[in-house]
């Protein structure tokens, strides 16, 4: 990784942003009730920090009740309530816009949101990744290609108009839906969230635009821990990255903003917030 070391200056400790992000994932579901984690050492390399870091992060969630420590299976998922079923049902449909930067944990969120309310979630890479991998590789352009003019003029719109039809198609089955994209372009433009509303209130339904808000140091630690090829470039040059986003950007329309940051509100307590406003 080239230019500082990410780690110089955290606002923001390791072990926080360890324990942040797998809460996250017990709340999202990627984790689960009875799931063994792996050993201290494993995490340590996982999430590429310290061994003592990883063990004051077991600490916090053993103490919060995320982590029970059993004898032959080490450390293990404590969530037995994911096994609930929640569905809020509203008059009309709602639709979540759910946008941030890499590794703000706008999935996270929107998997949260899913399981609380029963809704469909919609997450572009999801629905799209492989066909955007397979046409990169016609178009001669690595598949992790997220950069190049071919990218930017040829994909990535189709990208975003696959993701709207899909949930365009929910709407008009009356169907909410709760749908998780950068929307770093789109949040922008304020035409096209204006399109996005009109065509949401035709079918009578509402739209909430959602902006996940994460401090650059998180980002980071979740970014090198998930460790997908497309954000090698970033991790690369970080320093580079920042430069080129806002990370205090904010939506010029009315909206919400979701604080992950590691000394924020926990996200599952943030959602359930988020659904009561605009369900009220």
């Amino acid at each position: 990784m080239s230019g500082e070391s990410p780690r110089a200056e955290r606002r923001e400790s390791l072990r926080h942003q360890v324990v942040r992000n797998i809460r996250n994932q017990i709340d999202a579901g990627k984790l689960r009730h009875g799931q063994a984690l792996p050993s201290t050492r494993e995490l340590a390399e996982q999430w590429d920090v310290s061994v003592f870091t990883i063990n004051e992060a077991m600490k916090d969630l053993v103490k919060d009740g995320f982590v029970v420590t059993k004898s032959r299976s080490g450390r293990v998922i404590h969530a037995p309530d994911q096994a609930e079923h929640h569905e809020v049902l509203t008059a009309t449909p709602h639709v979540l816009l759910i946008g941030g930067y890499a590794g703000s944990g706008k999935t996270e969120l929107g998997r949260i949101l899913a399981r609380e309310t029963g809704w469909p979630m919609l997450d572009k890479d999801t629905l799209t990744r492989p066909v955007v991998e397979a046409a990169l590789e016609i178009l001669g352009a690595s598949p992790n290609d997220r950069e190049s003019e071919d990218y930017l003029t040829m994909v990535r719109p189709r990208e975003y108009e696959a993701l709207i039809n899909a949930m365009t198609e929910n709407v008009q089955c009356g169907n909410s839906a709760i749908v998780t994209a950068p929307f770093i372009k789109e949040f922008k433009d304020t035409a096209w969230l204006k399109r996005i509303e009109a065509g949401c209130v035709d079918l009578h339904a509402k739209v909430t635009v959602v902006w996940v808000y994460c401090d650059a140091d998180t980002m980071n630690t979740y970014i090198r821990h998930r460790g997908a090829a497309r954000d090698m470039s970033k991790l690369d040059n970080w320093s580079g990255y920042l430069g080129g986003i806002d990370v205090d950007f904010r939506p010029p329309v009315p909206h919400e903003v979701i604080d992950n940051s590691a000394s924020g509100v926990p996200l599952q307590t943030q959602a359930r917030d988020l659904i009561s406003r605009i369900t009220a």
